[in-house]
């Protein structure tokens, strides 16, 4: 009777043993696969920025170019610069209006595509 129970308890032990090594296998499985997401999301980031930022610059000095060349064949270099915000704000108002859906729609879409990944 006591063999049985010692094996009953033994068996019991290592069943709670590998039920503990499995919760941490899975625990740290996890914690890897959070950490492999977040490098591929934050090095797929990174190029993006850069261009980003590459592309912002050349937007704004080609802006400045445009509205003092503008300003300079409209009399008041100051035309030129009214002539492009005017040009931003009915892009702006364009964009709010018309295809905000599309790019929050497409941005959401390629949120989850690189999450899902």
């Amino acid at each position: 009777m006591t063999t049985a129970m010692d094996d009953n308890a033994k068996l019991l032990g290592s069943l709670l043993e590998r039920a503990l090594e499995y919760g941490k296998t899975s625990l740290e499985l996890a914690r890897l696969k959070a950490i492999s997401k977040s490098s591929d999301i934050i090095s797929g980031i990174i190029p993006h920025t850069v261009v980003f930022v590459l592309l912002v610059s050349f937007i704004l000095f080609f802006n400045l170019g445009l509205a003092f060349w503008l300003g300079e064949i409209l009399g008041r270099i100051y035309f030129g610069f009214f002539v492009v915000a005017a040009f931003y704000c009915v892009s702006a108002l364009v964009l709010h209006f018309f295809l905000h859906q599309r790019i929050k729609k497409a941005i959401g879409n390629y949120l989850i595509k690189q999450l899902l990944k």
